[in-house]
Order: structure tokens, then sequence, then C-alpha cells
């Protein structure tokens, strides 16, 4: 895989995470602790490390061994979330699962929905996966609400999927295959060519399995 490269449209870049963003990141991160706390991955066996230059060189790692690519989410430059593609497979199953975040004040400004548009298709035709899958909580609507703009498919519920904010949370599962969007991703949603998308979630109640302890997150 390239190890330099930008993915970009409009005031959104995409570029691959380098270890002088750790400060950055850093008081991005802990200056926004009340916004990304409930849909941050937890240890269930003890505290967290913000140790974000330990978090990116052991991304950068698991890019060398092609299984990652560690990308942050620049805004006219300046640095305002990120997105990592993780387990990638290739061969006969060639897929990957999409993560992502971004600071308060960069949502609800379809910056997030662009970012992840970029990546799918840079995934498609240029890396080669077949299938990308993003995993959603229940409880974070504006992360439900940009795989419905980009039409994301549903597929079910992972049960005490990740360990998120201190339980195991469940979790939607939403995919893509490269047969679904041969137009793009991102053009498909730009031309306004999604369809309605008909999730449950919107028309009825999925059991849920965790406990109710008054936290959400994704």
């Amino acid at each position: 895989m390239p190890l330099s490269f930008a993915l970009t449209h409009n005031d959104v870049r995409l570029r691959l995470v380098r270890m002088k963003d750790s400060k950055t990141m850093e008081h991005l991160i802990l200056s926004n602790r009340e916004w990304l706390r409930p849909w941050e991955a937890t240890n269930p066996e003890g505290p967290n490390s913000m140790d974000i230059r330990g978090q990116i060189r052991m991304l950068l790692k698991q890019m060398d061994n092609n299984s990652c690519l560690p990308f942050v989410i620049e805004e006219n430059g300046v640095l305002v979330g990120q997105l990592n593609v993780a387990n990638i497979l290739f061969g006969s199953v060639s897929s990957c699962v999409i993560g992502y975040w971004v600071a308060p004040e960069a949502a609800g400004r379809q910056i997030t929905p662009t970012a992840v548009a970029l990546v799918s298709d840079y995934l498609f035709n240029t890396v080669g996966i077949h299938r990308i899958e993003i995993d959603i909580r229940p409880e974070n609507v504006s992360s439900l609400r940009v795989v419905e703009k980009l039409g994301f498919r549903y597929e079910g519920l992972k049960e005490r999927y990740i360990h998120i904010n201190g339980a195991w949370r469940d979790h939607y599962v939403f995919a893509l295959t490269r047969e679904e969007v041969e137009v793009g991703v991102l053009n498909r949603w730009l031309r306004k060519q999604v369809g309605p998308m008909n999730y449950p979630f919107s028309t009825k109640v999925i059991k849920h399995t965790e406990q109710n302890d008054g936290h959400f997150g994704s």
C-alpha cells in the first residue's frame, strides 16, 4: 500500500496518520472528552491508555502488515478527526471494517460522510476490497445518519460486541460490496441516487441484551 497519499473532496482531506500528529490528536481528544467518551472502546480489564504516540505507533505497525489503514480527517488543513480501516483481509474474504470519530465542531457538516465515502471508494477501486463493514451502537444517531446517507445496507445486530464506555455494547452491522456501488460511493451520494434505506430500527425495536446503565455510545 502507498505510504503517502491523500484523498480529497472540496475542503475535506484524508491522509495517513504520522507520528508528528500525536500532539494535535492528543489535544483534540483530551479537549473533547465529554463528546468522545461515550463512543470510545474501553479496556474491560483495566484503565484506558491515553498514550496517543503509542496508539499511532501500533496503527503504523498494523499498516506495515497490510491489516490497517489509519487516516486523519482534515478540513481546510486542520485536523478534525480520525478514520481507521481495520481488519483488512484479502483473498476469498476481501473485506475490512471502518471506524471513525470527529471533533464536535466538525459534526453535522457533511465532513464525516464525505470522509467515509472517499475512503470507501479508495478501498473498492484501488485496494481491491470487496466488502466494507461499519459497526455502530444503536444509540449513536449521528453515525447511523452517516451510513444511511451513503446507502450502507443493514445486516443485523452483534450482541455485546465491543466494550464501550465501561460495558459490553450491542452494535448494528452495516455493509457495502463493490457491486452495489459501481458509480462510486461519493458520486452516488452527491448525485442523490441513494434510495430510502429499509432499516429495522426505524420501524421496530430490536432486542438489546446489554444492561441499561445510562451510558450511550458506538
